[in-house]
């Protein structure tokens, strides 16, 4: 959950999906959709997909206990490097290396690492490793880790407070804010895209289960056009149309940015009577389904073109429901 999230954001799921999800056998056990919905609004749904295929994992493979070696842990779906190094050292006392955002700067100052990061990730590590107790190194992991956050900050480091200042490199040669280097980001590209509202007489609107795997896998949606770097034709758009209506292209435009590209997502809207075969969800409903921001935007649009009521589509807090 703190992948690319702030502790004070993840607190209250963490907390709701302990209370519902007390043990890695009843995550296991959990409907999919029911641990997306309670997933909804952390964003980065694949992180909600992989704990919940990791818990199913844990409990078929390993009988319910976590491995406790870096290598096993690497095999299970959503843990990555890091991950397993943070897991076997702060769970296990095994003395894996761990190296996240902070610990890159503080090793790149220790030593001055001249090489750009992402490039300076297998240098980094080999000269973190080489400062990886065999003994605590748990304890030790998270020391660096704060050591990062609270004192070697990306400006103006507090070295007077630092236990290292006599080791370190970079503030030997006054240079501590040049690290760590970075290759200078791309400019995110736009996308664009178009998303079809289509509402039926008892109020009803056509979704649709995204493919599981790629962006979004396995949320509900709108049915729509893939989205690519150029704008749709009139035939492409119409191609996509769910169903032969009298379609109308709402004034506004929904707007969002992922990690890495910006997102254009016209919407098209129309009534029917009956309409086509499908998944069909009451908007009274759709705040408990696992539906994400981006298409919640999309929705929004959508129903004010319709001239329809105003929707909470994000789930009120327990204890406020009405």
């Amino acid at each position: 959950m703190l992948q690319q999230t702030t502790v004070a954001t993840v607190g209250p799921y963490f907390n709701k999906f302990m209370q519902r999800w007390p043990s890695v056998q009843a995550l296991a056990q959990a409907d999919l959709d029911e641990v997306l919905g309670a997933w909804a609004g952390l964003g980065y749904y694949a992180r909600a997909r992989n704990l919940h295929a990791c818990a199913q994992a844990v409990t078929r493979e390993h009988g319910g206990r976590f491995p406790d070696h870096p290598d096993a842990l690497r095999s299970l779906p959503g843990i990555g490097e890091y991950t397993a190094a943070a897991i076997a050292a702060i769970a296990f006392d095994y003395p894996a290396t761990v190296v996240d955002g902070n610990v890159e700067r503080v090793i790149t100052r220790l030593f001055t690492l001249e090489t750009p990061l992402p490039k300076a990730k297998p240098e980094i590590r080999a000269q973190a490793s080489q400062l990886t107790p065999a003994e605590r190194p748990g304890d030790y992991a998270q020391a660096m880790m704060d050591l990062g956050a609270t004192l070697c900050t990306p400006r103006a480091p507090n070295c007077t407070a630092c236990p290292w200042q006599h080791l370190c490199a970079a503030r030997k040669a006054g240079t501590q804010e040049r690290f760590p280097h970075k290759t200078p980001k791309k400019q995110k590209p736009t996308r664009y895209g178009t998303a079809y509202l289509l509402q039926r007489s008892d109020g009803a609107v056509l979704m649709e289960r995204r493919a599981e795997k790629g962006l979004l896998g396995g949320m509900l949606g709108l049915p729509g056009t893939d989205w690519r770097e150029e704008p749709h034709d009139r035939a492409q758009i119409t191609a996509a149309q769910p169903a032969p209506h009298d379609w109308q292209p709402a004034p506004e435009t929904a707007r969002h940015t992922f990690t890495h590209f910006h997102l254009r997502l016209a919407v098209h809207v129309a009534r029917t009577r009956q309409g086509p075969e499908g998944l069909w969800i009451l908007p009274t409903a759709l705040a408990e389904k696992a539906v994400p921001t981006v298409m919640k935007k999309a929705l929004r649009v959508g129903f004010e073109a319709l001239g329809a009521p105003e929707l909470a589509l994000d789930r009120p807090p327990r204890g406020k429901r009405r």
